[in-house]
C-alpha cells in the first residue's frame, strides 16, 4: 500500500536536502519514492516555490493537475501552470477520494509558512528504522498521512523526538 505523507521543516532549504537523502536511500532499496512534491518558502518570498518530483520516477503517479490543484488550494499558486479556477470546484469529489479534505488543506496552510519547507511524498516499502535518523536530523514534523489512525500513531511514535 502506498502512503501519502506531508512533512514540514523549519528551514526553507531542508525539504530539498532531505529529498536528496531519500533519493540515495531509494537506491539502497530502503524506500520506494512513487511521487511527490517539494515546497520551498524562503522567508522573504511572497509565495512558496513548488516542484513536482515526477522527474525522478519518469512518470508521475498523481499527475501535474493533482499537484497543481492541491497547491493552488493551499498556497494559491498553481504548480506547472495548472488552472485552479474551474478545478477548485471539483475538489470535493476527486481530492476527497485520495484523503485530501478541507481539514488537510487548512492544516498544511497553517504550518507551511514563510521560512519553512515541506515534502509531500507518496511512498511504499519504507524501512522506517533506517529512515528515522535522517528525519530526526532534519527535525521533520509529520503534518498529515493517509494511514489509519493506528498506523499514523505508530509512525508518529517512531519519529517522535526522544529528548
Amino acid at each position: 500500500m502506498a502512503t501519502l505523507t506531508v512533512w514540514k521543516f523549519h528551514e526553507a532549504e531542508t525539504a530539498q536536502k532531505l529529498l536528496s537523502e531519500l533519493e540515495d536511500m531509494q537506491k539502497q532499496h530502503l524506500v520506494d519514492l512513487i511521487d511527490g512534491a517539494v515546497v520551498t518558502w524562503p522567508a522573504d518570498a511572497r509565495k512558496p516555490k513548488t516542484r513536482q518530483l515526477s522527474s525522478m520516477t519518469g512518470i508521475s503517479a498523481m499527475g501535474g493537475a493533482f499537484w497543481g490543484m492541491l497547491f493552488g488550494l493551499i498556497f494559491f499558486v498553481p504548480l506547472l501552470g495548472a488552472a485552479i479556477g474551474a478545478a477548485a470546484g471539483a475538489l470535493g469529489g476527486s481530492m476527497a477520494d485520495v484523503g485530501i479534505s478541507k481539514d488537510f488543506v487548512e492544516q498544511v496552510k497553517a504550518k507551511v509558512t514563510p521560512g519553512t519547507s515541506a515534502l509531500f511524498l507518496l511512498t511504499q516499502n519504507a524501512v522506517v528504522d533506517r529512515l528515522k535518523p535522517a528525519f530526526e536530523e532534519a527535525k521533520a514534523e509529520l503534518i498529515s498521512t493517509n494511514l489509519s489512525a493506528e498506523q499514523e500513531q505508530q509512525l508518529r511514535d517512531a519519529f517522535a523526538d526522544e529528548d
